[in-house]
Parts: C-alpha cells; structure tokens; sequence
C-alpha cells in the first residue's frame, strides 16, 4: 500500500511540475473549419492586421503561426495548428499563453472562470465569425488535369503582395485598355496573369498581367508593357468564384489536391479571368480559371 501511495504522489507531483512549470500553454481552443489550411492560413493574417494591439510573430509553413496580442498590461501568445481533415474541412488548435501572467493563470483556470478564459475565448470566437463569413464569399471547384494553350501576348510585370494582387492588376488595365483601344487591337483570349515568383512565407508574389492579342509587325511599344510567347503547358485546374481579390484561395485547393495525390507542380499558378471586376456585382458571379502548372516529369 505504501508504495502505491508513494507512485501516486510521485505521479501527481511530476504532473504538477509540468502544469506549473513545463506545459507550454496556459489554454487551448480547438474548433472545426469548412475550409482548407490556405484559406485559414490567409484569413488569419488579415484579421490579425485589423487588430489594434496584433502582430504575427512567426510562420512555419502553411499550418503554424504565431501571433502576439495586446490586452491592457498583458501581451498574449497565440499559437495556431491548422490540421487538414478533408479536401474540405480542417480543424485548428489555437494554444494561448499569457506572457506576463502565466503562472497565476495557472493555478487560477481549474477553479475559476477566469478573464483570460473569457478574452480568449472570445477573441478566437471573433476570428472564426470572420473566417466563416469569408468562406461564404467564394467557391473552388477542382476539375482535375487541365491544359494551358499557348498565346501571344502583351504582359505588364507587376511585384506585390497577394492581398493587393487585384489592386496591382486594376492599375494597369486603363494604361492596356488606352493602348490596344488608340490603336485597335482586339483581344484574341482572356485575359490572365501568370505568377511568376512566389514567396509564401512573407506571401509576395511576382506576375504578368497579360492580354492576348494576333502578333503583328506594328505592334505599339510602352516602357512598362512587354510581348511574350506564353507556352502551352499541362496543368491542374479549378474554377474559382469569388472577388478576384482573394482567387489565391484556389491556389492553395490545387496544392492541396497536388500533395495528397503525390502530383508534382511548379507552384506557380495561373488564372484566366472571365469577368471584368470593373463591372462589380455579387463576387460569387465572378468566374476564373485557376491553373496549376505540371513539372516536366508530370507531362
């Protein structure tokens, strides 16, 4: 009897130091998302952006980040897993720790309900009325193995970010438009972009923004617009609807698709638009094609 006394307290003791002194977090929230981890990676950059006291702290991959929030006299540590489920779902473990007061909130939780409990609660709760009413906002659909055809084309390179991509491709359509307009040149495609660098670690991007027109010998010239074959190419598709501003969502569906079924791509995506933004109305009538070009081994 006494040595089982002895393991028990030995246990309980050993548990407590951890509780206290070793568990990394002092609370967990963990809910369910019909979306995919790209799509909760992006939404929760942007709504820590419209936080007054927010700053995201670090990123590993996709499914890991960090991210310090300010409240009052105390800084609170949120550390978020994104775990995909389905092609559809996902769930997401957020562990928050109170930086400043930790150890109190600790001892405090088993017994009360405590502020920190309520704040963080609430504040994840926030987050996950934001990334809902997102994902109403838009659709992907996967099509499956897809082919680019090729193109002759005038491009602008335009260097920004993913949140801004739209921004960056409504700055150049009336310099295009003027161009092709003044010297009647018609469209012989849709016009697409065609990303070619992509960080998505800080979520920069680099692409041409291009138009497809019949080559000719008296094309016009301006200083930021360029000629180009664009090659035919293999790839895997989506149709996306939705505002163009947030498209990338598809990108992240068709690398999803690619990882679970061991198919290898450049990760560098290309869209072809159907609609023109300048028109407006409801986002989930806008339509794109979204591309996902194959390595060489893959044709």
């Amino acid at each position: 009897m006494k040595k089982i006394i002895l393991v028990l307290v030995t246990l309980l003791l050993v548990g407590l130091v951890w509780y206290l002194f070793i568990k990394p977090y002092d609370y967990l929230v963990t809910f369910k998302a019909r979306t995919f981890p790209g799509t909760i990676n992006q939404s929760i950059k942007i709504w820590s952006s419209t936080l007054k006291d927010a700053q995201l702290v670090k990123q590993e991959g996709l499914t890991h980040l960090e991210q310090n929030i300010k409240f009052n006299d105390s800084t609170y540590l949120y550390k978020w897993d994104i775990i995909p489920l389905t092609d559809s779902t996902s769930k997401v473990k957020v562990y928050v720790k109170d930086l400043d007061h930790s150890f109190g909130n600790k001892i405090a939780i088993p017994f009360f309900n405590t502020d920190f409990e309520k704040r963080t609660i609430s504040t994840v709760k926030d987050f996950n009325e934001n990334l809902n009413t997102h994902i109403d906002k838009f659709r992907v659909k996967i099509i499956g193995p897809g082919e680019l055809t090729s193109t002759y084309c005038a491009c602008v390179k335009v260097k920004t970010t993913q949140l801004v991509k739209a921004k960056g491709m409504m700055k150049y359509y009336p310099l295009l438009n003027n161009i092709f307009a003044s010297n009647g040149i018609e469209l012989s495609g849709r016009r697409f972009l065609e990303v070619t660098k992509w960080d998505r670690e800080t979520d920069s991007i680099q692409f041409d923004f291009c138009y497809p027109i019949i080559k000719t010998d008296s094309l016009p010239q301006h200083p930021d617009m360029k000629y180009k074959e664009f090659n035919s190419r293999k790839a895997l598709m989506a149709i996306y609807n939705g505002n163009y501003i947030t498209s990338d969502r598809a990108w992240y569906a068709l690398l999803d698709y690619a990882d679970k079924n061991d198919i290898q791509v450049t990760g560098l995506p290309v869209e072809v638009f159907h609609s023109n933004p300048n028109m407006g109305g409801d986002g989930l009538n806008w339509k794109a094609e979204i591309y996902m070009p194959l390595k060489n081994n893959n044709e």
